[in-house]
């Protein structure tokens, strides 16, 4: 970026009223997180996944929680406890500090999952992709028991705090198995 354009996007964020964050995979690598749009990043993060030939996308399915459990559980909930030790880098709380300020204050759009911004502070957070926080059943979930309702149904409110968002602002995305036309 040139200097004349820095001048001109500072003169545009001085001006403005409200600011809103789109943000990707960037962030989080800024962070220290795997970059894992690429195989590469993903497979640096994981090499027992490397040896196997196993890409970020496949192993992302829903479906590997039905077929192998152990696999899918194992990727996510490593995935997770990562993101949750994550401390979001300085960048985040520049960005919260120029949104507050304005009048209108700021609103976050993002595709990442790890949950960064709600970690760093920011009020409003539409997750593209969802959230790696929220756990939701793939098919109607129900406590131990017999005639127990269900806990929660795949698209339903969540009914569980996540650790990075204040309660009760948090949904789900719906999760859906991809026609074989769709996977990459």
């Amino acid at each position: 970026m040139s200097a004349a354009e820095l001048d001109l996007a500072a003169e545009l964020l001085a001006g403005a009223d409200a600011l809103l964050v789109c943000a990707g995979a960037g962030m989080g690598v800024d962070s220290g997180l795997p970059d894992f749009r690429g195989d590469e990043g993903f497979w640096r993060a994981y090499p027992p996944y490397a040896r196997l030939g196993l890409r970020f996308v496949e192993l992302a399915d829903p479906e590997h929680f039905a077929a192998d459990p152990k696999l899918a559980w194992g990727f996510y909930g490593h995935r997770l406890a990562l993101y949750r030790k994550t401390v979001p880098h300085k960048g985040f709380s520049l960005l919260l500090r120029w949104g507050t300020a304005k009048a209108g204050g700021v609103r976050v759009f993002t595709s990442n999952v790890d949950g960064q911004f709600q970690r760093a502070g920011f009020p409003a957070v539409a997750e593209a992709h969802g959230s790696i926080h929220h756990l939701q059943c793939v098919r109607p979930c129900r406590q131990r028991g017999a005639n127990r309702p269900p806990l929660r149904r795949a698209g339903e409110r969540n009914r569980f705090a996540d650790p990075h968002q204040p309660a009760g602002t948090g949904r789900p995305r719906r999760a859906r198995r991809l026609a074989p036309d769709e996977r990459p």
